[in-house]
């Protein structure tokens, strides 16, 4: 029997995008998770411009879990965000709540592929862009794609959430 190859172990995210044929592409780099301005540092590593480069939140809305979708150029609102998903009041979730609702670790959280389905909100800049790029699902791994997919894939609603 010939030697084959280990293939790579995907995770949740990249598994979805590959077995829904969604175009997209990986992008691995190395940065520190605890460093300040994580990022535009990871933005730098890449190449790609900050506003490209989004980041994925979990906040809670009224009591229930929501994903929040933002550029690293800016913050969640989270008053915004708790108003796109039909609540009134928003806090970010506790690390660990959101890591055990999403399967993903802090730096690595990806909108797609997690454990449980979320409410997801999409900042609108997104739909500005060919290509948006998000975690891949863990630390270190980025994936770009087209926001139109993401928006699909995660049932999203768009609307303005970055201050």
């Amino acid at each position: 029997m010939p030697h084959m190859p280990k293939k790579a172990a995907g995770t949740p995210a990249t598994v979805l995008l590959t077995a829904e044929k969604v175009p997209h592409t990986l992008h691995p780099y190395e940065v520190s998770p605890d460093a300040p301005n994580y990022g535009a540092l990871v933005a730098q590593a890449l190449g790609v411009a900050p506003k490209r480069l989004f980041k994925t939140l979990i906040a809670e809305v009224d009591g229930r879990l929501v994903v929040g979708v933002v550029p690293v150029t800016g913050d969640l609102d989270l008053k915004a965000l708790a108003h796109a998903a039909d609540g009134k009041r928003a806090t970010l979730a506790e690390r660990a709540a959101a890591e055990r609702s999403s399967g993903y670790v802090r730096g690595g959280i990806s909108p797609l592929g997690q454990r449980k389905r979320l409410p997801t909100v999409i900042d609108s800049s997104a739909q500005d862009l060919d290509l948006m790029y998000v975690s891949a699902g863990r630390r270190g791994l980025q994936v770009s794609l087209a926001p139109a997919d993401l928006i699909r894939l995660t049932s999203a609603t768009v609307a303005v959430i970055r201050s």
